[in-house]
């Protein structure tokens, strides 16, 4: 949950619809209603990202972006501040008969879809970490910005790996990026 960018609330059915229907807590008739409104986001997704323009072209349509020759799809700008489905209607028309309700929801996983990359790398590079080996004489009261509360559980588990220092109560990704890089510099310093 620390890395919650991907569990809002306008998105809890895409998460949990299927999960609810495996365990019988979900109708056949809300799992159809469910699959219906995924069709269609795919769908309009679909075409957004089927539609291209270049940074001279989204000028042209009083779009502001970066003028660096690269094509971006109708959905990409939807993620830039002043674009919203009714400016890019007037470039594609077709997008008028996307539901409002497939609108807005597009409109804010456009919104997200970049932090929420940036959050995946960072998990998964958190991942790649976790069998770090923490040494044995390593010294947590010295990790500056760590609360003192993280310390004191730290030295009194003395955690062998990144990952069972993750699994301490209270642990976050912050404070394990904190541990990372010190480890990272105690090493350093051991190997000099």
């Amino acid at each position: 949950a620390e890395y919650r960018l991907s569990l809002r609330a306008d998105n809890a059915d895409q998460r949990l619809t299927n999960l609810g229907f495996e365990c019988g807590l979900v109708s056949e008739k809300r799992q159809y209603i469910f699959e219906k409104k995924m069709d269609a986001i795919d769908k309009a997704k679909t075409l957004l990202n089927s539609y291209l323009i270049t940074p001279t072209q989204a000028k042209k349509a009083g779009i502001s972006i970066k003028q660096d020759g690269i094509r971006r799809s109708a959905m990409e700008l939807l993620s830039f501040k002043d674009v919203s489905f009714d400016k890019l209607g007037c470039m594609w028309p077709d997008l008028s008969k996307i539901s409002q309700e497939v609108r807005d929801q597009l409109e804010k996983d456009a919104i997200y879809i970049n932090y929420i990359d940036r959050q995946s790398a960072a998990v998964n590079a958190m991942r790649k970490d976790e069998k770090l080996i923490i040494p044995e004489n390593f010294n947590y009261s010295d990790i500056s910005g760590l609360s003192n509360e993280l310390k004191q559980k730290l030295m009194h588990s003395r955690p062998t790996s990144i990952a069972q220092a993750g699994r301490i109560e209270g642990m976050t990704p912050a404070g394990l990026a904190l541990i990372l890089t010190s480890i990272r510099k105690f090493d350093v310093k051991r190997t000099a």
